[in-house]
């Protein structure tokens, strides 16, 4: 429940982030199983699966997310649709920059790190080409958005 006081609010908030959750593991089930063939595209983006480890229980934590390749390097946004605060995902990051990734079937482990304001300044406007929804997320949000980058390690 939250904080206000409205049990219904906090109801719904719970209830939200349940059906929120199952979506998401329906989602990497589905990806997993078939190699990214199933869920591996979202309005015409690659999707791909990162997992994290989350840095308060210490257990495995997977999530699809958009990205863009850039040379060697897997751009992702930590936009969490413009929310005022940033994904749990790129919280986990920051904690350990260590996690696996999953292109369709090639698992790679990688490291991540926030873009520096060049890389940032070279990326945001690539990032908007393809999927024009973070330029909305931007304009929503006081925060700037990062631009998380994944390097692989294996």
């Amino acid at each position: 429940m939250t904080q206000t006081g409205n049990a219904v609010a906090g109801q719904r908030s719970n209830f939200g982030n349940r059906v929120e959750s199952f979506f998401t593991n329906v989602q990497v089930s589905l990806y997993r199983l078939s190699g990214g063939s199933i869920a591996g595209t979202f309005k015409g983006v690659p999707v791909l699966l990162l997992t994290t480890t989350g840095r308060k229980t210490g257990k495995k934590r997977t999530k699809p997310l958009l990205y863009l390749m850039d040379n060697d390097q897997v751009a992702l946004v930590a936009s969490h649709a413009g929310a005022p605060t940033h994904p749990i995902w790129w919280r986990n990051l920051q904690h350990d920059p260590h996690a696996e990734v999953q292109i369709r079937r090639t698992l790679l482990q990688v490291e991540a790190r926030e873009a520096t304001l060049e890389e940032r300044e070279h990326l945001w406007p690539k990032l908007v080409a393809l999927y024009p929804d973070y330029q909305n997320y931007q304009k929503r949000t006081t925060r700037t958005i990062p631009i998380v980058l994944l390097q692989r390690t294996n």
